[in-house]
């Protein structure tokens, strides 16, 4: 759904420069902007009419509340059955911490999400058209016609994700997390080089070749890492700190996300894209060794058996 989002988000923008051809300095990016804020309000009525959780209720005992959020979700339990499961609830409180295996799954799932970013994904995407400008427009084109132009080459870009992303939701059950992620993060490193090194060619030839290089990167992070990151940091925590767990997870992916979009402008200011591509190239290697070294296996196991092995291998 994030590559959904991506992808209508690039949509959205290519229909308003359509409607105000001539105001994309005035209008256009005002409107595009503003946009964002319907589904932000459509999510916030949900959240509104949204059940609370039902574990949440029976830890604070709101038993009422509970009987009606069940209800609503098509759940009928007796009384001697939620007097068991506050009896169940209670046992799990006690156990709810950060035992040494939950300590190494949120090291392995943190350091995961910091390179799922850092190598430069969201960089393609949010300054996917500044970036493609000097090699998809011509002297002859206005600059509204060159932006417009490489709006719909990273438009092409988001399309690509969208498809590779359901390609490795399809795949990964059956060649597992730490697989795909390795090959994921392999050919990311791949294609980022090759980008680097096309950035020489001149004329049509360089700009087909950038767009196939990105594409390439692109295919490789969607199918082996975007979704492999999200699956790992909902399946390594067991379920009395899961909450808690994944929340960090996703905090620490998302300072990764802002930390490279500010850094980005500074370093092409500094190194250029082509360093800047390299740079990447380097990092998606070092993701690579990590994955290699530290990802476990977990295609197949349970969430107690997922627990058991962590912490197994942190008492080793």
């Amino acid at each position: 759904m994030i590559t959904i989002g991506i992808l209508v988000a690039y949509i959205i923008a290519i229909i308003i420069f359509s409607i105000w051809p001539h105001q994309a300095y005035t209008i256009d990016w005002r409107v595009i902007l503003g946009l964002g804020a319907v589904p932000a309000l459509i999510g916030l009525l949900f959240r509104v009419r949204m059940p609370e959780s039902p574990r949440w209720l029976m830890e604070h005992g709101r038993w009422d509340r509970l009987q009606s959020v069940l209800a609503t979700l098509g759940i009928q339990l007796s009384q001697s059955e939620l007097e068991q499961a506050a009896q169940h609830q209670t046992k799990t409180e006690k156990r709810a911490r950060l035992t040494p295996g939950v300590k190494r799954a949120l090291v392995i799932a943190g350091v995961f999400m910091i390179f799922q970013q850092i190598t430069g994904i969201n960089v393609a995407f949010y300054y996917g058209p500044k970036v493609l400008l000097p090699y998809f427009s011509s002297a002859h084109m206005t600059a509204v016609m060159a932006a417009v132009r490489d709006t719909e080459a990273t438009l092409g870009l988001a399309a690509v994700n969208v498809a590779a992303t359901y390609i490795g939701f399809r795949s990964i059950d059956t060649y597992g997390r730490k697989g795909l992620a390795r090959l994921g993060y392999g050919g990311m490193a791949f294609f980022m080089l090759i980008a680097a090194m096309v950035l020489g060619f001149s004329g049509t030839l360089r700009a087909v070749a950038i767009l196939i290089a990105l594409a390439g990167f692109i295919t490789f992070f969607a199918f082996g890492v975007g979704g492999t990151g999200w699956i790992i940091e909902g399946e390594y925590f067991p379920t009395e700190v899961r909450g808690r767990a994944s929340s960090t997870v996703a905090f620490i992916n998302w300072m990764a996300n802002f930390a490279i979009v500010e850094v980005f402008p500074i370093l092409m200011n500094r190194i250029g894209l082509g360093g800047v591509m390299m740079l990447f190239a380097l990092l998606a290697v070092l993701a690579t060794v990590f994955v290699s070294g530290w990802l476990p296996e977990t295609k197949g196991l349970s969430l107690e058996e997922i627990s058991s092995q962590f912490e197994g291998d942190a008492t080793r």
